[in-house]
């Protein structure tokens, strides 16, 4: 069985304390989260090594037992010892598979049973909390939210009323409708004293806009042109959700002509940073009422291009 370094995985020294190790974990488990390596068989890998480090490292029973069996593995390894020679039979436990306390979610849900490696069900199986400790956990709470695009682009708060208990919630930017914000412990506690609470999920549901259509993180539009803007070229003014800006429209731009503007649309929801794009359809305006003068004007422009 080979031994694993859970502090190299998540890079963090062996004193770290638990405000470090969350931190590491939550960077890198952003990074390598499958939503964002969509495919990647190597990033899943170490997706799974991160949570799995995460797990140890974060509970004190299981890091206590952790340190005790490294520095024996140390002495065993200085002593000129490879890992076959190594008793692993003090440390090894019998018990079945532990839980994980991931913040993006549970391994097994993610990747099936056997999310964790050999090594860990070897050492912490009959540690884990799937159960006494996970019957006695309160259920999850689930609870529909309506927010606006502009809440959607920007980010948003609510208030949330759980147990006579109010709760400031942050919605991150770049939600969709169906995506679901964990807020951990803070469902109904369960009824078995001293158990811990469920989690509350945020199901999040976009409502319609009058201007832009969304698809995944671009926006779609259509703006008016008017028709010597179109015929001569000019400038027309395109809506964003962070404000107005100016659209060079070339000469001789057709009705229903799309132009697309790079970064003008949704914050993408795991790298808000980066946005997707603005499609702007055309839709070229024909002047209404026009006068006498207008009307013989635009029958000797007809004649001049049937010649």
């Amino acid at each position: 069985m080979e031994y694993k370094d859970y502090y190299k995985i998540l890079g963090v020294a062996k004193g770290a304390d638990e405000k470090e190790i969350k931190k590491a974990y939550r960077r890198l488990a952003r990074q390598y989260h499958p939503d964002v390596n969509p495919g990647d068989k190597a990033a899943e890998a170490r997706f799974k090594e991160i949570n799995e480090a995460y797990e140890v490292l974060s509970d004190p029973e299981k890091r206590r037992k952790y340190d005790d069996l490294g520095q024996s593995y140390q002495r065993w390894q200085q002593t000129g010892g490879g890992p076959g020679g190594f008793n692993w039979a003090q440390w090894t436990t019998t018990a079945g598979p532990g839980g994980t306390r991931v913040e993006y979610g549970d391994l097994n849900d993610l990747f099936g049973r056997g999310g964790f490696s050999d090594f860990f069900e070897a050492i912490f199986g009959g540690m884990g909390m799937a159960g006494t400790q996970a019957a006695a956990r309160g259920r999850d709470l689930e609870h529909e939210v309506e927010i606006t695009l502009e809440e959607a682009y920007r980010g948003a708060q609510r208030i949330i009323e759980v147990d006579g208990r109010r709760l400031e919630v942050k919605i991150p930017p770049g939600v969709k409708t169906g995506s679901r914000v964990r807020v951990a412990g803070e469902a109904p506690a369960s009824g078995i004293k001293g158990g811990p609470r469920g989690d509350l999920y945020l199901r999040i549901k976009v409502l319609p806009h009058p201007t832009f259509e969304r698809r995944d993180d671009d926006l779609y539009c259509e703006v008016p042109v008017d028709l010597f803007v179109a015929l001569l070229g000019g400038e027309a003014r395109v809506p964003t959700l962070g404000g107005s800006i100016a659209l060079r429209i070339p000469p001789g731009t057709q009705s229903g002509r799309t132009f697309r503007l790079a970064g003008q649309g949704m914050p993408k929801l795991r790298a808000p940073q980066e946005h997707g794009d603005l499609y702007v359809k055309t839709r070229v305006m024909l002047p209404e009422r026009l006068s006498e003068r207008e009307q013989k004007l635009v029958r000797e422009w007809a004649a001049l291009r049937s010649m």
